[in-house]
């Protein structure tokens, strides 16, 4: 009754301020464009479910870092993974706080982040400073990025520079950060460059050998583009990662609720934080080609030189090598695109003892065709994954996956306002290389790779001064991969299935006013799992709240200034490991109310402020009923300013 109470106020609250914008006329929402499936177009128009957060969103947010714009800003579920949030777990679309993350694509300029063992995606190597737009798409994808595109993907563009632009900021917990950015557009050749450091003196207290969980940080990035040819267009991108973070172990229930700053030494790694220093380095190289007015044929390469070591409560260190090629041929005539080509990633992980790989290699097309009101699509994949294990001492270890992903839209505009879309999608998961192996150490068994099945239906209500969005969606989910507790043996579940709604709403309230909504209803469910004896057929899938809700206001005041006021909830769930639903500890629904303001004071001089977790609400991730990791327990702010040259 609750939540019918407050769904009715929302409902409510949104249809007065549509009522008011649209009677006030005097402003107009840009309208939105979204690339993912390859074709540009107009989101509405788009066969498929997004959701696009542009430059113009991401500075008035007054977010500091990636992971506080997606977790406070997106629907998208961010929290920090085992307490390290420059590797967070993600989830979308219910599966789950604990794997989430191998289910969700992360790309960078067509870069993939995701890794080949169970490290999430390292988006603490991406400077908010440097994105232009992320682009989430929901529920398909998995034809053009294949495996892990179950829930969907999140493609990050970067900024190209021109003229200088210095930026810094101070604030609580001894945060600090400086970036600066350089680019000159010489006609047919342009450069950008971008570097950023910032510090962190952390939040919790000292452990016994006296350290906290500070952070330190150093990111840099270059890129050229140039146009030798009036046919032909070349890019080349650079960068560099460290990050150096400690984090703590995890609290009881009860020191949690007591102070969620204390360190627990009674856990097993005595309570000493666990030390990462990460390193990347990355280049990737590009061309298209205009062979004529209707065939474009690209190529991008891309290679990365990662090692992560960690100290602490564990010791131990990891090389990675990675490399990526992508090969298209893109068609054009009146109204049907199409595209088709060749994609390979190849990741290698070496140990003290042991090296091993995954390679993918697929084929893949991807056609679209509009007419009249119509816009039809379709695309097909297959992939193939190759893994093998080379320890120094034993065995070798092989595998050999051959895998396929399809994708059917249709979006149909009944007016200028109003359009409509159907999508149904096929995608999967391999498994990535730690679930062949057992905790503490021996073979496990090749399990099976995840597929699922996702129905999504749409519609979209656009004016100069309304933007509605609502998406209902079904997947059907076959051998989800998990870590089995009772044995602690990674496995599948056999069948599972979500389902939910999902509302995006901005509007315009006369001159000064933009409102926006994006709420979620997930429901994340275990159908049948022989390996748990029954115990969790029909339980909800753990770490998966049902309800999620971003609401925000900005207020233009004065000519120059823009105050940003927004609301972060997530509703409680079972706990990340509580698969049979029947912990007495559950996952505490999550709560900030965040507020900046920025202000210009001159054409080139922005100064800005923020305050996050306004009301000092206590976050946290429940893992069972003696594990909770602190997160967003606590006030904090930053103050800072922007200068252009």
């Amino acid at each position: 009754m609750q939540f019918k109470l407050k769904s009715a106020a929302l409902a409510v609250a949104s249809l007065v301020s549509f009522q008011v914008s649209a009677q006030s006329g005097e402003a107009a929402l840009a309208p939105v464009v979204v690339t993912a499936s390859g074709f540009e177009m107009i989101d509405v128009d788009a066969p498929y479910a997004s959701e696009v957060h542009t430059r113009t969103e991401i500075d008035r947010a007054g977010a500091a870092t990636l992971y506080d714009y997606l977790a406070r800003h997106t629907s998208v579920t961010v929290l920090p993974n085992f307490g390290n949030r420059f590797s967070p777990a993600l989830d979308m679309r219910g599966y789950g706080i604990g794997d989430g993350y191998q289910n969700l694509v992360v790309v960078v300029n067509g870069r993939r982040l995701n890794n080949i063992d169970m490290v999430p995606q390292l988006i603490g190597a991406i400077p908010l400073t440097d994105i232009e737009r992320i682009e989430i798409t929901k529920g398909s994808g998995s034809v053009r990025h294949g495996d892990g595109a179950m829930a969907g993907t999140i493609q990050i563009v970067t900024r190209q520079r021109t003229g200088v632009e210095l930026e810094g900021y101070v604030g609580s917990h001894g945060a600090q950060g400086l970036s600066a950015s350089a680019g000159v557009d010489l006609g047919r050749f342009a450069i950008s460059a971008s570097a950023e450091r910032t510090s962190h003196d952390g939040f919790s207290r000292k452990d016994p050998n006296g350290d906290r969980d500070d952070s330190k940080t150093d990111n840099w990035q270059v890129s050229l583009n140039g146009k030798p040819a009036e046919r032909l267009r070349l890019s080349l991108d650079a960068g560099s990662s460290r990050i150096d973070t400690r984090y703590p172990a995890p609290l009881t229930p009860a020191q949690f609720r007591d102070d969620p700053r204390q360190i627990n030494t009674a856990h097993w790694s005595g309570g000493v934080h666990t030390l990462l220093e990460s390193e990347s380095d990355y280049w990737q190289a590009g061309a298209e080609l205009d062979l004529s007015e209707e065939l474009t044929l690209a190529l991008t390469h891309y290679a990365e030189d990662k090692t992560s070591e960690f100290s602490g409560g564990a010791n131990y260190r990891y090389d990675y090598d990675y490399d990526g090629t992508d090969l298209s041929l893109q068609y054009r005539r009146g109204g049907l695109t199409l595209l088709g080509g060749y994609q390979a990633s190849n990741g290698r992980r070496t140990a003290t003892d042991n090296r091993t790989d995954k390679d993918n290699s697929a084929w893949f097309v991807q056609g679209q065709y509009a007419f009249d009101r119509f816009i039809v699509s379709a695309g097909w994949r297959k992939e193939r994954v190759q893994y093998a294990y080379r320890p120094d001492v034993g065995a070798k270890l092989a595998q050999d996956e051959k895998l396929s992903a399809w994708d059917i839209g249709l979006n149909y505009r009944f007016s200028d306002a109003w359009s409509a879309f159907a999508n149904y999608n096929s995608a999967f998961q391999a498994p990535d290389i730690d679930r062949f192996f057992l905790f503490g150490g021996g073979f496990n068994g090749f399990i099976e790779p995840a597929r699922a099945r996702t129905l999504n239906l749409g519609v979209n209500r656009v004016t100069d001064q309304h933007r509605l969005k609502l998406t209902l969606f079904h997947a059907r989910v076959r051998d989800e991969i998990y870590l089995d507790l009772l044995t602690w043996d990674n496995t599948n579940i056999d069948r599972s299935h979500k389902y939910g709604v999902e509302i995006q709403n901005a509007w315009l309230i006369g001159k000064r006013y933009t409102a926006s909504l994006n709420y979620a209803w997930t429901r994340a469910i275990i159908d049948r799992e022989d390996r748990g004896g029954g115990a969790y057929d029909g339980k909800d899938l753990p770490g998966v709240s049902r309800h999620s809700l971003v609401a925000a206001l900005n207020v233009k005041v004065g000519d120059n200034g823009s105050l940003n006021l927004s609301h972060t909830w997530r509703s409680k769930a079972y706990a990340a490991e509580d698969f049979a639903n029947n912990l007495a500890e559950k996952q505490r629904a999550y709560h900030s109310t965040d507020l900046s303001y920025r202000h210009r004071v001159a054409p080139d001089v922005e100064v800005f402020a923020s305050v996050a977790n306004l009301f000092d609400r206590k976050n946290g991730l429940w893992i069972n009923d003696s594990a909770v990791y602190p997160v967003d327990f606590t006030r904090t702010w930053r103050i800072g300013a922007r200068v252009s040259f």
